[in-house]
Formats: C-alpha cells, sequence, structure tokens
C-alpha cells in the first residue's frame, strides 16, 4: 500500500505532513511512501532527504493508487474529490466547523480520521496532534511576546539597581497555556494563570506559577478535557476579575478555545486599555474568532498603546520542529493500525480510538456531532 503526503497548499501553511525520518519509519514497516516534490521545503527539509530516506518524490498532487492520504490541513473541494475512493485520509479536517466537507469524503467512499478528534487517552498520546502543535503555539506566543515587550523578563541585579521580573498572565491552562506558563518561567518573568477548570489549578502551580480564583461557581470540563462554554452571567464574572490581573500584567496571552466552535471574547477592549503602554497581548485562538476584543488575524498593531499579536499558526513559526511532531503523530497512528500480513489498515469503529476519530467509513457519516449538523442543515434548507 502507498502512503501518499502532498505539498500543503493552504496560504503560509510551512508544516509538512511527512518528513524524512518519519518516512524512514514507514518504509522500515513494509510500505511505500510517496511526497509531492518540495513539501518540506518550508520546513527545512529538501528533496533530496526525502528521496535518502526511501521515498518516491513526485511532482503531482494526486497518486490515483494511493491507500492512504496523509496532509496537515483539511483539504479544499479539489483535494476531496481528489483522494482516491476506498482510500483512508488523515489530517486536521475540522469536521465541526466543515461538515460538508466530511459529507464529500464519505459520498466519495473515502475513510476519513480527524486527528483532532485523537481521544486524549494514554494508549492515544503519541498520536495526539492537537496537544503536539498546540505545545509548540505557547512557546511561541511568549517568544514573541518578550521579543516585543519594552523590558526584559527575568530579575536583574546590576551595579545600576534591580530590574524586577515581567508579569505575565496566561488565560487558559490547556496544553498551549501550560507550555507558556513553563517557557515564560523559564524566561524568568513572575506568572499568574487563570482557567474555569478549577482541576488544573495544581498543574498550574506545579509549574511555579499563581493560579487566579475567580468565583463562577459550577463550571467544569468535557469529557475529553476541554473547558465548557461559560453562561453570560459568569462570563461578566470572569471579566471583572480579568480586568483587575490585566492591569497588573506586563503580557498577556490567551489561549482560551472550545472546541469545534468559536473563541470567546475574553479580553475587552475596556481590559486593553486598562494595561500599562507598552504592554504585550497574545491571542493563541485567532484561527477561531479571537479571544481578544478588536483582535486582527496576523497582525500586530498598538492599541490603547498596547501591542496586539494576532498571528495565526504559531506552531508553523518553527516548521522544522513543529513538522517533526505532526509526521510523528501521524505516523504512529498508521503503524498502530497496520496490518502487516494484510498491507492494510485494520479500521475498526468500534476500537477505543477510532470510535472518536473515524469521522466516514464504507459511505457513512460516523461522528454524531456532525451528522447532527447535516441533519440541521438539511432542514433549514427545505422550503
Amino acid at each position: 500500500m502507498k502512503v501518499f503526503a502532498p505539498r500543503e497548499t493552504h496560504v503560509g501553511e510551512t508544516r509538512a505532513a511527512l518528513v524524512p525520518e518519519a518516512v524512514r519509519r514507514l518504509v522500515a514497516a513494509g510500505i511505500e511512501a510517496v511526497v509531492e516534490r518540495g513539501i518540506g521545503l518550508a520546513a527545512g527539509f529538501p528533496d533530496e532527504a526525502y528521496s535518502q530516506a526511501g521515498a518516491s518524490v513526485v511532482s503531482r498532487p494526486v497518486i490515483e493508487d494511493a491507500g492512504i492520504v496523509v496532509r496537515l490541513r483539511p483539504p479544499d473541494g479539489l483535494a476531496v474529490a481528489a483522494v482516491p475512493q476506498g482510500a483512508v485520509l488523515i489530517a486536521m479536517l475540522d469536521p465541526l466547523r466543515n461538515p460538508s466537507r466530511v459529507a464529500a469524503l464519505a459520498g466519495g467512499g473515502v475513510s476519513a480520521v480527524s486527528m483532532e478528534l485523537i481521544p486524549r487517552t494514554t494508549l492515544a498520546q503519541k498520536m495526539d496532534v492537537l496537544s503536539s502543535q498546540a505545545s509548540l503555539a505557547g512557546y511561541v506566543a511568549v517568544v514573541m511576546a518578550a521579543g516585543r515587550l519594552d523590558r526584559v523578563f527575568p530579575m536583574m541585579t546590576t551595579p545600576a539597581g534591580t530590574l524586577k521580573p515581567a508579569r505575565v498572565f496566561v488565560i487558559g491552562a490547556g496544553v498551549a497555556g501550560l507550555q507558556a506558563i513553563a517557557t515564560a518561567r523559564r524566561l524568568g518573568a513572575r506568572v499568574d494563570a487563570y482557567d474555569t477548570r478549577p482541576i488544573v489549578a495544581e498543574q498550574v502551580r506545579s509549574l511555579g506559577a499563581r493560579f487566579v480564583q475567580i468565583d463562577l461557581c459550577e463550571t467544569g470540563q468535557t469529557k475529553d478535557g476541554y473547558a465548557r462554554a461559560l453562561t453570560e452571567e459568569q462570563l461578566s464574572r470572569q471579566r471583572e476579575g480579568l480586568a483587575r490581573q490585566c492591569a497588573e500584567s506586563d503580557v498577556v496571552i490567551a489561549a482560551a478555545q472550545v472546541f469545534g466552535g468559536k473563541a470567546p471574547v475574553i479580553v475587552t477592549d475596556a481590559m486593553v486599555a486598562g494595561m500599562r503602554r507598552g504592554s504585550v497581548v497574545v491571542d493563541l485562538a485567532v484561527e477561531t474568532g479571537g479571544n481578544v476584543e478588536g483582535i486582527r488575524p496576523d497582525e500586530e498593531f498598538e492599541s490603547h498603546g498596547v501591542w496586539l499579536i494576532g498571528h495565526a499558526n504559531l506552531p508553523g513559526r518553527v516548521p522544522r520542529d513543529a513538522s517533526l511532531m505532526v509526521a510523528g503523530n501521524m505516523v504512529n497512528f498508521i503503524l498502530h493500525y497496520w496490518n502487516k500480513t494484510e498491507g492494510r489498515l485494520n479500521l475498526d469503529p468500534s476500537d477505543e480510538i477510532l470510535k472518536g476519530c473515524l469521522v466516514t467509513h464504507r459511505g457513512a457519516v460516523l461522528n454524531a456531532a456532525v451528522r447532527n449538523l447535516l441533519e440541521n442543515a438539511k432542514k433549514e434548507a427545505r422550503p
């Protein structure tokens, strides 16, 4: 069976779904690897490195006899039609925001695996693309903030006097937020963090940060570990507490997302106005609407004398390591389900991992949430 990885076509995407090291692992398992020419150039992997690893390098974005297609971004309409019937597509499909694409894949007889829906369990940890990329995003966010801030992060004692450490406030203690905390602490900043899930407080403290308490009554998290959406009353209480903390901070990093939905606006224009001039706010949720009021995707600009940074695809700013990690996740998934005797993937929809991430199979849409979205769309379209 052939595994084919096309070059990413999304504007500004620098990562690659396969890297030479991942190709070596596939070849060692007896799987033929094919990549499109130029797939890894933006990440520092020349075509020659893929050839040396054992891959065939081709100059076309479609391989008709590919049994498995791996890519980072969800395919557009033309790319969906180009996936061979009966093939397995492995990608970050964003199915809840693109149900029609999922329906098209099902109609084309494609078994589609949405890597964002890999459950966060011990068994599936090695395949968790969201966590690997979010960790890099948290790191990059802090480095960007440090480069823009008008003061240094660590405390410094010099003959001219002592400089106090910068204060960093991280909103959202998921994977990205926790890595932001750890990075800011390594740079010497004093770090505070907030999350609607009290269960993460111990993780925050274990990294040397202070957990900010805001009484929102009952909140909690989903079965997959994501924060639940807040009510309007809870949002109002949250904004009051966050406004005070933002005013005391030099850097605010907003990393709060609702899985499959629009990111909540947490940092308001009034909060930004209350911050010290020269401070920095970084929004990690800009691709899903943004946590910061008025944020503009892929821009850095001043508002009330505060720098707002809203670059999308932060992992793509460290493309070599981001590609190494995501390709590792992809190959771990393939090898976990590879049947060497039959030369194919064993995709059992009842499998502990697959029942969450296998969204289409044998012409059907398996994901219940996506099915509901498609049914609602049909009802709305009826006269």
